[in-house]
């Protein structure tokens, strides 16, 4: 093999590594790229396919086993786990403001294990299958694509002018899911006050047996009457998130 044949064979690799470090730190953090539920050897084919498909986005002459080489590939890697934290403050927004709608009903005993996380969180959140009905997964992956244009490996990435709007964005992107459980919130605040008024009236009353039932029905009711919104309201929000992935990008 010549010198030059060499010379390609790195420079293609290097492509190769640069893409999968991006990547690899988006699949490792980012929702339902990293869900638990999906077989490990699915997701790490699901890795391996991006990392090959956005390699040629990724051309570079930095020496791999270089100071800047390694250099390089941890930032990759900063960068591409940064987008993936970014889409994780939007479903956890989400997941906030369902958890507090469910806990203003009495379903805060009534909850599941989410498949995708491992962890205890509120039968009402449904955000997974808004972000896959509205081809969230398709944008996210043409974001990375078009990050390896605005944001090439070698360019300084992630700063600390672009951590603090990850921060601003994440207040603001749980504010927003506030707003939009603040409707229901506010309809099941009128049941208790409505409980507490006649708990004083009727002291001997038991409100567990009759107050929880209802409570429950009127949090439905509000989130049927709520659900026109649900998709617009996530919308606002993912937008918010799209506006702060493509800032850390450079887009």
């Amino acid at each position: 093999m010549t010198a030059a044949q060499i010379t390609a064979l790195m420079g293609t690799l290097g492509n190769i590594l640069w893409a999968l470090g991006r990547v690899g730190g988006f699949c490792m953090i980012a929702p339902v790229f990293s869900a638990t539920v999906i077989p490990m050897r699915l997701r790490v084919a699901i890795f391996v396919l991006l990392g090959f498909v956005l390699a040629p986005l990724a051309p570079t002459t930095i020496d791999l086993y270089s100071a800047a080489g390694v250099a390089t590939m941890v930032l990759q890697v900063v960068i591409g786990a940064s987008v993936g934290f970014v889409l994780q403050l939007v479903f956890q927004a989400v997941s906030y403001g369902g958890n507090l709608i469910g806990q203003s009903m009495g379903l805060g005993f009534a909850e599941m294990v989410n498949p995708t996380s491992g962890t205890q969180v509120p039968v009402l959140v449904v955000v997974t299958l808004l972000f896959l009905a509205m081809n969230g997964h398709l944008q996210v992956i043409s974001l990375l694509a078009d990050s390896f244009r605005t944001l090439p490996p070698g360019t300084s990435g992630v700063n600390g002018k672009t951590l603090f709007a990850v921060v601003a964005g994440g207040a603001e992107l749980f504010s927003g899911a506030l707003r939009v459980a603040l409707p229901a919130m506010t309809a099941l605040l009128l049941v208790n006050i409505g409980f507490a008024a006649t708990s004083r009236a009727s002291p001997s009353m038991n409100l567990f047996s009759v107050g929880f039932p209802i409570s429950i029905c009127m949090g439905f009711i509000a989130l049927w009457l709520a659900l026109r919104g649900l998709g617009s309201a996530y919308n606002a929000l993912q937008a918010q998130g799209w506006t702060l992935m493509k800032y850390l990008v450079g887009s």
